[in-house]
């Protein structure tokens, strides 16, 4: 009865096209029950939500596709590129600095977030955050701290410093992709409610509206109907980027690893410098800045954003698989945790931004920059507008930077925590 029924990438695929044409489909309907149902629930929430479904009754499995693997090495890098191409770097300057204050908000959310959660559920359940030596459960949640905070490089970081048994670490990775996707899932509803949240907080956009406007206007001057030509530079830019960007990933990656103590020992926090995933981010972000600086950026007014946001939206539709809603009640204790650590993130972030009166922009791609990492963060800021892509990649990388030193000290709070 739990044997998936698709296993076929090449038909898998194709529903996944299917979700998605039919969300835009029933989204551009100005009338009746479609507009009233999308007026509630973001077009781009329900791009993530029917992969999940499909995923749930067994129909498609992330554990069995590659999908995912494609979307995120193939798809994002070249989604880079071309959001990107256009960027205006110092009208991203001139966002200020409330997009870091939080950030690290996010951050210090989840370090004091993982520890709370212990003790609250300590209170009535003891025996969920119990356990002796390498079966405690502060190891096990150590990994969700790494993933939280930097990604799936600082989580394996902390799978080999506790050396938490393997044989229960899948408990962990299905909180992990639960509560994330959830919290997710959330901050994807609340962009539809931007205006209200952003009056609530007596936020300031006016920097925001300004790079918008800025980025419009740029693409309505150089707006061409798009050529054969067009199409195909538009595709060597992107491919040819993420084949540099693969590259230069996987070669210094090799070498740093090879060469430095620092960067090969898990426990080091220049651990995250091992990751090729985290270069590949890196060197296409930098190949679409440079292009930036060229005739390269007029081919924005061929739709260059546009391929990159069709890239982004098979991204969040393989991020959709991953949600498997069957499996959310297996492990209730631990999902109980899961969702009071994220909810005290949460809590600390709607708490600066009100005092800061920093914008939801800043919140939810703050958010993601920690919990998400590169795979979504660029997804929740190119669904604010294509142009603010930018400013979720290089967040994202400050959460590589803080992510294995962060989740570090989380663990260790989380040990006295569980012995408290």
């Amino acid at each position: 009865m739990n044997e998936t029924l698709i296993t076929n990438d090449t038909v898998v695929f194709g529903l996944l096209a299917l979700c998605l044409g039919f969300v835009f489909y029933t989204s551009s309907i100005s009338k009746g029950f479609w507009s009233k149902f999308y007026s509630v629930v973001p077009a781009v929430l329900m791009c993530y939500l029917l992969p999940s479904i499909l995923a749930s009754f067994n129909i498609i499995s992330d554990e069995i596709s590659n999908l995912y693997f494609m979307a995120s090495r193939y798809l994002l890098p070249a989604a880079l590129v071309l959001m990107t191409l256009s960027i205006d770097l110092k009208a991203i300057a001139s966002l200020g600095s409330k997009a870091l204050i939080m950030f690290f908000t996010g951050t210090v959310g989840i370090i004091i977030g993982g520890p709370l959660a212990i003790l609250i559920v300590s209170i009535f359940s003891p025996e969920t955050v119990g356990g002796n030596d390498f079966d405690a459960v502060w190891r096990g949640l150590s990994t969700i701290a790494g993933s939280w905070i930097g990604g799936g490089a600082n989580q394996a970081a902390m799978l080999e410093i506790f050396q938490y048994n393997p044989d229960e670490y899948g408990k962990m990775v299905l909180v992990d992709i639960v509560v994330a996707n959830v919290w997710m899932a959330i901050i994807l509803f609340g962009v539809g409610k931007t205006a209200k949240i952003d009056k609530w907080l007596k936020a300031d956009t006016s920097a925001i509206e300004k790079l918008r406007i800025k980025v419009s206007e740029f693409s309505e001057k150089i707006t061409r109907v798009p050529t054969l030509n067009d199409y195909m530079m538009l595709l060597a830019f992107a491919f040819v980027a993420v084949g540099i960007s693969h590259f230069f990933g996987d070669g210094i990656s090799d070498y740093l690893t090879k060469n430095s103590d620092a960067v090969a020992d898990p426990s080091n926090f220049l651990s995250f410098l091992g990751s090729s995933f985290f270069w590949m981010v890196v060197v296409a972000t930098t190949l679409g800045i440079i292009l930036s600086f060229t005739k390269a950026k007029n081919y924005e007014g061929a739709g260059a954003s546009k391929i990159g946001s069709v890239f982004i939206y098979i991204l969040v539709a393989t991020i959709g698989m991953k949600m498997d809603l069957s499996k959310v009640l297996e492990n209730p204790g631990l999902l109980v945790i899961g969702f009071i650590w994220i909810a005290i993130h949460a809590g600390l972030l709607i708490l600066v931004a009100k005092l800061i009166k920093a914008p939801y922009f800043f919140l939810a791609v703050g958010s993601q920059a920690n919990v998400g990492g590169a795979a979504s963060a660029p997804v929740v800021a190119a669904e604010f507008h294509p142009s603010l892509t930018s400013v979720g990649v290089l967040l994202a990388v400050f959460g590589y930077v803080v992510g294995t030193g962060g989740a570090l000290l989380c663990a260790y709070l989380m040990e006295v925590a569980s012995n408290f």
